[in-house]
């Protein structure tokens, strides 16, 4: 029988309900989310997540290494340990949404294409275009096409000759105070076409900088001397091949691939964006 003496072991305590985890560090369950980045204890592996397959999680490091991790314990998120789990699939009734965020329209047709359109200046732009706004594009009947930059935007607005229902958007790479973009969007402007014409842009060198960099493990986009061409410099810095433009292709769709919704783009690129296609969907 118990006497109070605390050196006693056998005391009743050990018969109320939870005794079991007095002391017991709880570790907490973390969704398995894409481009969440995570290290595995047991390797020293860190790396973000890019796929989950039942109960398996592909991770992929800052060098496109790829692992793959048993779901569970083992794992640490800014030094903290966690449990990685399978996210939880949505509720059936919650509306789903496409990329860009917007409520998705089931079964609905694409609608024949307008007239007017959207430029944006190379493939990059308008693969990442199509990929967060893709669905409310073809909702709309608007098309996206890349123009190879902007040198040339005034003689293609003379061969498209935009007018009230032939309206063209443009969206420019490191449109800021002084460049060569921000003089052509004010050319542009002032031009026969001006009033049927946005030119928008966003502040970063490349199109590659509005995805988040937390979303390829890093802090911060590198700093690339103006002496190095920016892309081949983004690769070196971060220990990609950038030999030639298959790398730097292979580049971009890594960086591509950690893109799944607007979520993973800076705020500057989504309202350049919006605003562009309320500009080319008015009726």
């Amino acid at each position: 029988m118990h006497d109070g003496n605390p050196q006693d072991r056998y005391s009743a305590d050990v018969l109320r309900p939870g005794w079991r985890e007095v002391g017991r560090t709880v570790i907490p369950s973390q969704d398995a989310t894409a481009g969440l980045v995570v290290e595995e204890v047991a390797t020293g592996f860190c790396g973000a997540v890019v796929r989950i397959e039942k109960s398996v999680v592909t991770l992929e490091d800052r060098h496109g290494k790829l692992r793959l991790f048993p779901l569970g314990g083992g794992f640490l998120i800014d030094g903290r340990p966690v449990v990685l789990a399978a996210p939880a699939r949505a509720a059936s009734r919650k509306p789903a949404r496409t990329a860009s965020g917007s409520l998705a329209v089931s079964d609905a047709p694409a609608r024949v294409a307008r007239g007017s359109r959207i430029f944006v200046e190379g493939r990059h732009d308008a693969e990442l275009v199509e990929k967060v706004w893709g669905a409310d594009l073809r909702i709309e009947g608007v098309v996206v096409e890349y123009i190879e930059g902007v040198d040339n935007l005034e003689e293609l607005l003379a061969e498209f000759k935009p007018g009230p229902t032939r309206r063209v958007g443009m969206l420019v790479d490191h449109l800021v105070a002084g460049s060569k973009e921000s003089r052509i969007a004010d050319a542009v402007a002032r031009g026969p076409y001006g009033r049927h014409v946005l030119v928008v842009g966003h502040p970063y060198v490349d199109v590659w900088q509005a995805v988040k960099p937390e979303r390829l493990g890093l802090t911060v986009w590198p700093d690339i001397p103006r002496s190095i061409e920016w892309k081949h410099g983004i690769c070196e810095a971060l220990g990609w091949p950038h030999e030639d433009q298959a790398d730097i292709a292979r580049a971009w769709q890594r960086i591509l691939g950690r893109v799944r919704t607007f979520a993973d783009l800076e705020p500057q690129l989504l309202g350049r964006v919006e605003h562009l296609i309320d500009f080319v969907t008015v009726d």
